[in-house]
Order: structure tokens, then C-alpha cells, then sequence
């Protein structure tokens, strides 16, 4: 699977330089529109995952980019960054048709973990990637099932979203932290990394054919987890 793709539309270079590298360095493909007629030519050509969409924007509005895309059919996700406070602004940019809104100031870690959930989201919306197969197991993420012969295996939500989440970050180690924000949503004290290995521990029992010699969920010994598969 490509890696996600991320249209930045902010006129800031140096806080649109900062996105890019935050979300780089989770293994996403980030171009930069630095102004409204950019961002509108870019975006309506359908070719991202996800749009992170500033509204004060010189040439043409983010509202106005946003009213565009929507009123021409473009269902790409946009999630819609505004200036602490501008409630109205935020109102009006999900009645046009965003799908998120992350204020400013915000945290790095909290934004990228809304892109990835719009990019589960919209690819499971798509059904992209959702059937695959790793170490005779075939993967069914659409039905939540997976088989090893005529064994039908059945997986939680959060079971496929690791799957999903590890499979689109094959090549790279994903680290328990990555996990909390991009599968579970959130990184807290209520949820501690401990809770990652016993989730990952019970879905290896399930998906491989000994637990204690992985072939599908690899470890990384002090580091976190790779996908074994394909």
C-alpha cells in the first residue's frame, strides 16, 4: 500500500516545513499549498488522502477552497485548522463539509492522530488494502475476519486497526507510543504502553502459527513492532 498522501495548505512556511516533517516522519507523503488558488488546484485532483486546510489564506479563502471542493464532488477528508476561539469559523467550515478541526495552537502528536483517522476512515470507506494475506493467513479487515485454512479467525475493531496501521507502515518500527496515538487515538496516563504488548500478545495468538516465533507481528527489541508480511 502507497503511503498516504497529505496536501498541507498553510501560508506559514515555517509551521507548514513543521507539519511536513511530523507527519514525514510517520510515513506520510506531504506536499505544501501555500496559498487558496493552489490549494484548490491541487486538492480537486483527488490524488490525497487527507487535506489539512488553514482558512486565512491569501488569494482565496480556506472556506471558499473548502465550498469548492465539496460543491464539485471532491470527498477527500479536510481537516480545517483555525485560530483558537473562531467558533464561527469552525461552525461553518464542518457546515461546508469538514470533517475535523484542529485549533491553533495544537499539539503535534494530537493532529497527526486525527490524520490517521481520517486516513482509516476514507480507506476503509474505499475498502483499499482491507484484503491481503501474511503467512498463509488471509486478512479480510472489511469483515473484521481472518483465515488460515479453512480456520475463520475473528478480529476486534482495534485488532484491524493495528493490522491496518502496522501493514501501512511495513518496512518501518512502529512504536508503542505510535500505537497509542494512531490506533487508540490518544496518549494518557489511563493507557499505558504495557497495554499495547498484551493487545499485540492476543492478537499473535490468534493470526500466527506460534505465537512465540512471530511471522506477522515482528517485535524490535527496544524499540516496538514491524509487519512480517508483505
Amino acid at each position: 500500500m502507497p503511503a498516504p498522501r497529505v496536501l498541507v495548505v498553510e501560508d506559514e512556511a515555517p509551521l507548514a516545513r513543521g507539519l511536513c516533517d511530523a507527519l514525514g516522519f510517520q510515513g506520510y507523503a506531504c506536499d505544501v499549498a501555500e496559498d487558496g488558488r493552489k490549494a484548490y488546484e491541487a486538492a480537486k485532483k483527488g490524488r490525497y488522502d487527507v487535506v489539512l486546510l488553514d482558512l486565512m489564506l491569501p488569494e482565496v479563502s480556506g472556506l471558499d477552497v473548502l465550498r469548492r471542493l465539496r460543491a464539485e464532488g471532491v470527498t477527500t477528508p479536510v481537516i480545517v485548522l483555525t485560530a483558537k476561539g473562531a467558533e464561527a469559523d469552525r461552525v461553518k467550515g464542518l457546515d461546508l463539509g469538514a470533517d475535523d478541526y484542529v485549533a491553533k495552537p495544537f499539539a503535534l502528536s494530537e493532529l497527526v492522530a486525527r490524520v490517521a483517522a481520517q486516513v482509516r476512515r476514507a480507506r476503509m470507506d474505499r475498502g483499499d488494502g482491507d484484503v491481503f494475506e501474511a503467512d498463509g493467513v488471509t486478512f479480510d479487515l472489511g469483515r473484521m475476519l481472518a483465515k488460515r485454512g479453512p480456520t475463520e479467525i475473528p478480529l476486534t475493531p482495534r485488532e484491524g486497526d493495528i493490522l491496518r496501521h502496522l501493514r501501512s507502515r511495513r518496512g518501518n518500527v512502529v512504536t508503542r507510543d505510535e500505537f497509542l496515538l494512531q490506533v487508540w487515538g490518544y496518549k494518557s496516563a489511563a493507557v499505558e504502553t504495557r497495554t499495547v504488548d498484551n493487545t499485540l500478545a492476543a492478537l499473535r495468538k490468534k493470526i500466527e502459527r506460534d505465537a512465540a516465533e512471530p511471522a506477522i507481528v515482528l517485535t524490535v527489541r527496544g524499540k516496538g513492532y514491524r509487519w512480517g508480511g508483505p
